[in-house]
């Protein structure tokens, strides 16, 4: 595959996959791709990453190891369906609260239905809005996560400057995003499942392929870990750093605000 990552000086605000698109034209796109699979979506993550996702998820919530006390916040970033949240909150003993933000009302709306099922409705609380136009006071939260979202905001140094903005003083960052895979014959393997069987699997569960055709690109094109980084600590972060897993199919991010 010859197309390339966009580097630490962006770019992803205008490419739509591997189509680029004009300024402006990013989000509705990326709006009505969610709205078709939002129902499926977390079924079509296990069949996507063969359940690995539950692995870095769980991961994730480890390294951020939320305390188990009153008062604590996290805002949880296009997690709609509040799969990060949940678990957040149930690392806390339910002790946090978490505030999902999304900009599909549709992937909200499945978020609410599973929390009020698994009787978190108490610990969170779902908000439709951009993570480039946070509707938050500066420094509220203790926490902001985001997980396979941040690749699908179309500028993403705007949003990180966000999430620097909304975190209190010694808040933290954790980004959970596909990558670049460093392990040999692994990257070809994934590439080819990637965009041959996903697509596919996608139009088979969903009745849409295009939508994951769309994902699979968007991961192509997304910074590397190294140029991710650097984006990171130019929006004002310290101490940032990654962790590789699979390979590098997926990386999660760290910075804190000092």
């Amino acid at each position: 595959m010859s197309v390339e990552r966009t580097t630490a000086a962006g770019g992803m605000e205008t490419s739509y996959g591997f189509r680029k698109v004009g300024e402006g034209e990013k989000q509705p796109l990326v709006n009505d791709v969610f709205h078709k699979v939002a129902n499926r979506y977390d079924l079509m993550n296990d069949l996507m990453s063969a359940g690995l996702h539950r692995l870095w998820k769980d991961a994730m919530v480890a390294w951020l190891n939320p305390p188990k006390k009153v008062g604590w916040k996290v805002l949880d970033v296009a997690g709609g369906t509040g799969d990060i949240a949940f678990r957040i909150v149930e690392a806390s003993q339910r002790q946090a609260h978490a505030t999902v933000l999304d900009i599909n009302g549709s992937m909200l709306a499945v978020g609410r239905d599973r929390a009020e099922k698994h009787g978190l409705a108490a610990n969170t609380n779902f908000v439709e809005a951009n993570a480039e136009e946070l509707p938050f006071e500066d420094g509220t939260f203790d926490a902001y996560t985001i997980a396979f979202g941040i690749r699908n905001v179309p500028r993403i140094e705007v949003a990180l400057g966000e999430a620097y903005r909304v975190l209190k003083r010694g808040g933290r960052l954790l980004c959970l995003e596909f990558s670049e895979v460093d392990m040999p014959l692994l990257d070809k393997v994934y590439e080819a499942w990637s965009f041959n069987a996903i697509p596919k699997i996608g139009k088979a569960v969903t009745g849409e392929g295009e939508p994951y055709s769309y994902l699979v690109e968007s991961i192509r094109k997304f910074p590397n870990q190294q140029n991710f980084a650097a984006m990171i600590t130019r929006a004002g972060f310290d101490r940032v750093t990654f962790r590789n897993y699979s390979g590098g199919i997926a990386a999660l991010h760290s910075g804190w605000k000092l």
